[in-house]
């Protein structure tokens, strides 16, 4: 580009550093913004605000607060976008007080916080344990004439349903739904969860067939199904689970580790004789490959050898066998080489 006499202007490196923070290499990021000032070029505010963000999502508050600091030395005036990237990353770091200060001195600037500004600190209050802060960032928000959206209900039933509080939960998905919100993957699995805790695993099952129904981001996926997997299973509904588990794989979802880990303690603890579970893993090895799954099989493969069970030789000869077509042999190697060396 340059080589052709085309400069790039702010609008250029501001869309680079953007699109490096969303291939989570914030590191590179922070080199083109300052390749970008030695050009005489300043930032904007949204260019601050995508790598802060950038920063904190990848653990990295220290440069992430310390670019805050460069961009107020630098007389960048913070909007209401970057302060809630601050708030946000704050909360990441488990530090929704110092968050709180925040968005406190972004009102008196005259910057009014947003529903992401909001919702990220009620996240923040809840994973830290404050459950009545989070409540009162909600009553906070609602009384500023802030009108709440869907990640501000998520969050919202997600913490309330986490601390138990079911009844409460309800309320607020019917006033969701009322309010002509529809609940995403997040919602949906929150409010099962609450449901399941219950011990209402069949009415969690209703709900899982209205997301079935639903647009794609409010799919089922394998949060969702492993919670329910987990409330069959404290039943002792081994069956049920077991169909449910072949519905899940039927839809494309890729059983995890969590899945296996399931199946697993309720094979050990309820079977009588107490199952390993080997057979059971080696099983699901096998249905994932013959659906053409080979990543998936070769993933629970290695959670076979993280346990010290060791897949049957047919096993492994499927996976293998199915690895080198098609050009899968590449990441398999690739796949070895990661795990032999890190």
């Amino acid at each position: 580009m340059v080589t052709s006499k085309c400069v790039p202007n702010d609008i250029t490196y501001g869309t680079i550093v953007n699109g490096l923070v969303k291939q989570r290499k914030a590191a590179d990021a922070a080199r083109v913004l300052l390749f970008m000032e030695e050009r005489g070029l300043h930032p904007n505010e949204f260019v601050y605000s995508a790598l802060i963000s950038g920063l904190f999502k990848e653990g990295n508050a220290k440069d992430a607060l310390k670019l805050w600091e460069e961009m107020l030395e630098k007389g960048c005036k913070p909007n209401t976008v970057v302060y809630s990237a601050l708030v946000d990353g704050l909360c990441r770091e488990g530090q929704p007080c110092e968050a709180k200060q925040i968005l406190s001195e972004m009102a008196n600037k005259g910057c009014m916080p947003n529903a992401y500004t909001y919702s990220s600190l009620m996240k923040g209050f809840f994973k830290t344990g404050n459950f009545d802060k989070a409540i009162l960032v909600w009553k906070e928000m609602e009384s500023n004439g802030c009108t709440p959206n869907e990640v501000c209900y998520s969050v919202l039933i997600q913490g309330l349903c986490n601390y138990r509080r079911l009844k409460e939960g309800m309320m607020v998905w019917k006033h969701m739904l009322g309010r002509g919100w529809k609940p995403d993957v997040i919602t949906y699995s929150s409010i099962i969860h609450g449901l399941c805790s219950a011990g209402l695993v069949d009415a969690g099952l209703r709900l899982l067939n209205e997301m079935l129904c639903q647009d794609v981001k409010s799919q089922p996926d394998v949060v969702t199904y492993n919670i329910l997997l987990e409330g069959l299973c404290k039943l002792n509904n081994i069956s049920q689970a077991m169909d449910l588990l072949n519905s899940m794989l039927d839809r494309g979802c890729d059983p995890d580790l969590i899945t296996c880990n399931i199946f697993l303690m309720i094979l050990r603890e309820n079977q009588n004789p107490p199952q390993d579970g080997r057979d059971f893993l080696d099983g699901l090895v096998l249905q994932l490959v013959k659906r053409r799954r080979i990543f998936a099989a070769s993933k629970i493969v290695e959670v076979m050898l993280q346990k010290y069970f060791s897949p049957k030789a047919s096993t492994w000869g499927r996976v293998v066998k199915d690895l080198c077509r098609h050009r899968k042999v590449q990441a398999g190697i690739e796949l070895c080489r990661s795990k032999l060396f890190g």
